[in-house]
């Protein structure tokens, strides 16, 4: 899995968010980015906000330990993550497909 990696126990995730999207779901691993659909749309952080609600619930940790470090203003981000594991992270693909490109 290339779309994450582990720093002093926190892992960054790299995400690219697609707003507006009819429902909230992991698309799949598209580029080296973990793509996640959200039905917010990307005006005044509440692509942002739904995007740390989304993570936090599906990995079961609070939001307080979902943080957007890098891209807060564009699709492309990286997202820190406390308080999990690789394999919670790894399993976020399973409900989604990899995209090849």
């Amino acid at each position: 899995m290339t779309f994450y990696r582990v720093q002093e126990g926190v892992i960054h995730v790299s995400v690219r968010v697609q707003p507006r999207a009819s429902r909230e779901h992991v698309v799949g691993v598209h580029d080296g980015a973990l793509k996640i659909a959200l039905t917010a749309p990307p005006v005044d952080g509440a692509a942002n906000e739904a995007l740390t609600r989304y993570l936090a619930k599906k990995l079961g940790i609070a939001r307080r330990d979902v943080e957007i470090v890098q891209g807060a203003t564009g699709r492309l981000k990286v997202v820190a993550l406390r308080g999990t594991t690789r394999e919670a992270v790894e399993s976020l693909t399973r409900s989604g497909e990899r995209c090849q490109s």
